[in-house]
């Protein structure tokens, strides 16, 4: 394999930049799907400021940052697992915010929300591990 990001799954190849724009394009309709407001959206991607937030909201995506692609990816994937657990996509875009034993009680969006790049990729490894027993 090729290289890869700390904490985070494996990538066959870097990332272009073209590539990660339209994951970024890709991450807005999901948060809105999961009913993100734009602090948490922002959070999720690694914090970058308003005024960036905004432009990249805005379609203005000039360049995205290492760390932003790497969460990406992760979030790209928990997107991809939970449209394999669940036939009906609702119900894996409610999951995100169910309490869970996995988590303690808590929900997979409130360990993303923690905030470090190794929470969001915890939930994509507990959702690939729980696909990896069919």
């Amino acid at each position: 394999m090729g290289s890869t990001a700390p904490g985070s799954a494996h990538y066959a190849d870097p990332v272009s930049q073209e590539e990660a724009a339209a994951m970024l394009r890709a991450s807005f309709n999901l948060f809105t799907r999961w009913q993100l407001d734009a602090q948490q959206s922002r959070r999720l991607l690694g914090s970058p400021s308003e005024r960036t937030f905004q432009r990249w909201k805005a379609g203005d995506i000039a360049s995205i940052p290492h760390d932003t692609v790497c969460r990406l990816g992760d979030l790209m994937g928990i997107h991809k697992a939970l449209r394999y657990l669940f036939t009906d996509p609702q119900r894996g875009y409610d999951w995100i915010r169910k309490p869970s034993p996995a988590f303690g009680g808590r929900s997979a969006l409130d360990r993303m929300l923690q905030g470090a790049p190794t929470d969001v990729a915890a939930i994509r490894g507990y959702l690939d591990a729980e696909r990896a027993g069919w």
